[in-house]
């Protein structure tokens, strides 16, 4: 397994070549990604601490590498960027415990004892 620095390395390895394949596509992720993540009512930091929350909830470690060098580049602190992954963790855990009351219904009306 490599470093989040590989990962980096691998995400920019990939746009380059999806770049040559897939000109179009990619150019417009890039405009949408540009568009989504431009400061607005909420600002860049708190957009990628945001995105690093995401990350962790999407399980993708190329997003977390990616994320986490945004806020950190734009200015979190260590604190910040584990406080917004434990949301995820929080959150991830919450819906799937919510479900537990689909669960108890259909059990009860299956019957079961």
């Amino acid at each position: 397994m490599g470093t989040y620095t590989d990962k980096l390395t691998e995400i920019k390895e990939l746009i380059g070549r999806l770049q040559k394949e897939m000109p179009h596509e990619i150019s417009a992720f890039h405009g949408f990604m540009g568009a989504v993540e431009k400061p607005g009512a909420i600002g860049g930091k708190e957009k990628e601490l945001i995105n690093v929350a995401l990350a962790v909830a999407a399980q993708c470690e190329w997003c977390i590498a990616l994320h986490v060098k945004g806020a950190l580049d734009g200015g979190a602190s260590k604190a910040e960027v584990l406080e917004a992954a434990m949301q995820a963790v929080l959150m991830h855990g919450g819906p799937a415990l919510m479900y537990m009351t689909p669960v108890e219904k259909a059990l009860d009306e299956f019957g079961a004892e």
